[in-house]
């Protein structure tokens, strides 16, 4: 199979790299440029971890079915595997950088939309949300293989670890956003749907500064197209892809299902929400710490694998273990997942021989990635509701962590994908 390759790094012919000027404007636009990548970052995980915190009043207010619950769970990762791959149509048509302009003003209206007290509304809101950060999700990386190429790893860090951060703000702040907005509208309110829409807000911010890296419009004359061949037929392209989409879907079981977990526990909704909170704040750090490990490693196998088998264990001391001692384990969970979420970033990026190759397989990687990802919440929701029991989606956990690290052991080997490039 053969892709027309409508790169980030070919999308911006003409637009001055690095270099070109002064040293001082060029690291000075490099920083500029990683700010704002870090900052659009942010917002690429805050609609999703705003919603487990408070989905029971959700699930009550609109009537939502266990079926429903589920799926709504199940959103994220299914419009990004479904989405992704529309992510360079849309590049080679504007340009990456207006590509993501056009994305973050979606992102925006989308999150804002969940203000509306129904099913419905969201839904839409979601959805819309989840495409655009599902096609953005796809440009970063060839992002950060054109502009930083000496610097995939740490940049890669960087704004996972933004992400991480944004999910963790989503996720501590949205239940006492909801109490809040009912204290200042009324008891009688929908604080709920105010704390989701909240997160427009930096969704805004971001867009705001990003216009200030569109370039003129003429730059994008005389682009060269390149074609990328044998990337779906080579095994350890598979193998980046089901590292991915397996280590997702634990990520989004999480970010669906943990806080809820840990209500019926016994949990406070806003301690519950803390705990989710503090395991994205646990990613966060790992995310900013192990690019500058790994880059002294020829490999990533052990990390990998290292990290998928931590998650196996905290998520059982989550389930199981006395409720005093979760924060311990969701500390645990964080750093586990974030090693692991970091490492799925960066083979893509170090299995790729370029910019040209490493657009391609991060859209195969998340495209594919994401929509088996999609089956874990919605299997774990279906299993928790089905059951009533914690030994379902505990045995489910398990069995994608030791699938995910075989997957990571086998993407983390010092090679590169085999694509050739005309």
């Amino acid at each position: 199979m053969e892709f027309d390759d409508p790169s980030i790094d070919n999308l911006n012919a003409g637009y001055p790299p690095a270099g070109t000027t002064t040293p001082h404007s060029s690291r000075a636009r490099s920083l500029a440029l990683a700010a704002s990548l870090a900052l659009i970052a942010f917002s690429l995980r805050t609609p999703i971890t705003s919603v487990g915190p408070i989905l029971v009043e959700a699930v009550r207010a609109t009537s939502l079915s266990p079926a429903g619950a589920s799926v709504l769970t199940t959103l994220p990762s299914l419009c990004f595997g479904l989405f992704g791959p529309l992510a360079p149509l849309l590049a080679r048509r504007v340009g990456s950088e207006r590509a993501l302009l056009v994305l973050l003003v979606l992102l925006t209206a989308g999150v804002a939309m969940r203000v509306v007290p129904s099913w419905q509304a969201l839904y839409a809101g979601q959805i819309l949300a989840c495409f655009s950060i599902g096609l953005m999700n796809v440009l970063m990386p060839g992002v950060v293989k054109r502009d930083f190429p000496q610097h995939v790893a740490l940049m890669t860090g960087i704004y996972s670890a933004a992400m991480c951060a944004g999910a963790a703000a989503a996720a501590a702040a949205t239940v006492p956003a909801a109490r809040a907005a009912e204290q200042l509208v009324g008891s009688g309110a929908n604080g709920w749907t105010w704390a989701l829409a909240l997160w427009a807000i930096p969704a805004a911010l971001a867009t705001l500064v990003w216009t200030r890296h569109i370039p003129p419009r003429g730059m994008h004359a005389g682009r060269r197209i390149h074609t990328v061949r044998g990337l779906w037929r080579d095994p350890l392209a598979w193998q980046v892809t089901l590292f991915m989409g397996s280590q997702s879907s634990l990520a989004y079981i999480v970010f669906g299902w943990l806080a809820t977990v840990l209500r019926m526990r016994g949990m406070s909704a806003v301690d519950a929400g803390l705990m989710l909170s503090l395991s994205v704040i646990a990613q966060t750090v790992l995310s900013m710490l192990l690019p500058l490990l790994t880059a002294r490693l020829r490999d990533q196998r052990a990390v990998s694998v290292l990290g998928l088998l931590l998650t196996g264990v905290s998520l059982l001391g989550c389930f199981f273990a006395p409720l005093s001692t979760t924060w311990i384990w969701v500390l645990l969970l964080g750093a586990a997942q974030g090693t692991s979420f970091t490492m799925a970033l960066t083979v893509i990026g170090l299995r790729s021989s370029d910019s040209h190759v490493a657009a391609q397989l991060s859209s195969m990687a998340q495209g594919v990635g994401y929509l088996i990802a999609s089956c874990g919440p919605f299997v774990a929701g279906s299993l928790l509701h089905a059951t009533g029991s914690l030994y379902s989606i505990a045995a489910l956990c398990v069995a994608v962590c030791l699938v995910s690290a075989w997957f990571g052991y086998a993407a983390g080997r010092p090679m590169h994908v085999n694509a050739q490039i005309e």
